[in-house]
């Protein structure tokens, strides 16, 4: 297995792989939290089953927790990209 200048396996495939599973990881680390944050919002006394507002909760919290994630990862995005073309324009 040949080593990049880090230290860090250079297989193609190892990498393909690890970079999956750390999404795996992400996307239960933020069903986790969402699941959190909208049962301690909406879930007033657990029953048997969900009555109509609270349903209309869950479903409300979950489509805003993803519009907000979605946001703020767009956000990181063009951070990103605005720092690596003024990084790349300083360096020239």
């Amino acid at each position: 297995v040949k080593m990049d200048g880090q230290g860090v396996a250079a297989d193609p495939q190892l990498q393909q792989f690890i970079e999956v599973e750390s999404q795996k990881q992400r996307f239960q680390q933020l069903v986790h939290q969402m699941t959190e944050v909208c049962w301690e919002k909406c879930m007033d006394k657990p029953g048997p089953k969900l009555d109509s507002r609270t349903e209309t909760c869950f479903v409300n919290c979950v489509e805003r927790f993803i519009d907000t994630s979605q946001f703020i990862l767009n956000r990181l995005e063009q951070t990103q990209r605005s720092r690596g073309s003024f990084s790349e324009t300083m360096s020239d």
